[in-house]
């Protein structure tokens, strides 16, 4: 809200109708609220939080989240040469890759596998062959650090708790991409600015679920109220360890350590996965780094004046 005129400050592009802050220099009506600078949520009418549940142990690989997620949201198109990593044709997550299907090969026992009947060693005295496939994306964490060193607003919390970028307000400085301790972030070629998942906001908005969990044809991406895909995750769990999968276990979960907006059942440890086992908001760490920044400074003042007294007698 402008405090000379009274009325909501708005970006181009995005739906309201006051045009009181347009960088393009041109009147639009397709504008929106802009989140005012230091604010980090929305200051609409909260909705349950909402997120992604990633059932691991029913991912195929097929890959149909990442074409959907680039359809969708008008990725630029990288789904190209395979890595060398098994079937990766991507890598990691980046500017222009706001999912990630990961195929990891071991030669571990499969006691599932066993118990059924299904499939037999390559090599014999060798165990089993299995393919580990998972689809990664931006956690939108409970306590992002993004948000916290985000110097313009470009990066907010909606009402539905996810943690979008606004990439019309994005300078490109480029402080949230060592922030995240999993990578997500990434400035793209050519253009500078920061992109990443949204979960989809603008489906949101009209109720519809994001474009890479309508996709999945094995549910192995679910969409919904984070708690109530908290108690589904937990049940999974207990089917699986209950099967045999005594490996499997939920990561980020939990809100009390790593809270996550989008969390994971995983049947090996997260580092198989290429996930931090241990993430760390490094924001929180700001007061004691500024303090030993304040003590080093106060020392060298000290010090400067005590040269000057000291040249003076």
């Amino acid at each position: 809200m402008s405090e000379a005129t009274g009325e909501a400050n708005v970006i181009p592009g995005s739906g309201g109708t006051s045009d009181a802050y347009n960088i393009e220099g041109r009147r639009t009506p397709e504008t929106r609220p802009v989140i005012p600078l230091g604010q980090k949520t929305y200051d609409g009418e909260a909705q349950p939080r909402m997120g992604f549940f990633t059932d691991t142990s029913v991912c195929i690989g097929c890959k149909a989240c990442q074409v959907a997620c680039k359809e969708w949201n008008d990725v630029p198109d990288t789904i190209g040469e395979l890595t060398g990593n098994s079937y990766d044709n991507t890598g990691e997550l980046g500017a222009d890759d706001w999912r990630h299907v990961a195929f990891i090969e071991q030669r571990k026992e499969v006691f599932v596998q066993q118990e059924a009947g299904l499939g037999t060693p390559a090599i014999e005295g060798e165990p089993d062959f299995r393919w580990l496939m998972s689809s990664d994306v931006c956690k939108h964490c409970t306590n992002a650090p993004c948000l916290d060193v985000c110097p313009t607003g470009s990066l907010f919390r909606t009402e539905f708790g996810t943690v979008v970028v606004q990439d019309d307000i994005c300078n490109g400085c480029g402080y949230c991409v060592p922030a995240c301790p999993f990578g997500v972030l990434d400035r793209r070629e050519g253009d500078g600015r920061v992109w990443k998942c949204t979960m989809c906001y603008d489906r949101q908005k009209d109720g519809m679920e994001p474009a890479c969990a309508q996709a999945c044809p094995t549910d192995s991406i679910q969409y919904g109220p984070l708690e109530e895909l908290r108690e589904k995750a937990n049940g999974r769990l207990e089917m699986l360890v209950e099967a045999g999968a005594t490996d499997a276990h939920l990561y980020g979960a939990d809100e009390e350590e790593y809270g996550m907006g989008a969390f994971f059942l995983l049947l090996d440890a997260p580092e198989v996965y290429r996930l931090p086992p241990d993430p760390e908001v490094v924001s929180r760490k700001f007061k004691s780094l500024w303090g030993s920044a304040a003590v080093a400074a106060g020392c060298m003042v000290a010090g400067v004046a005590a040269s000057f007294l000291g040249g003076g007698r």
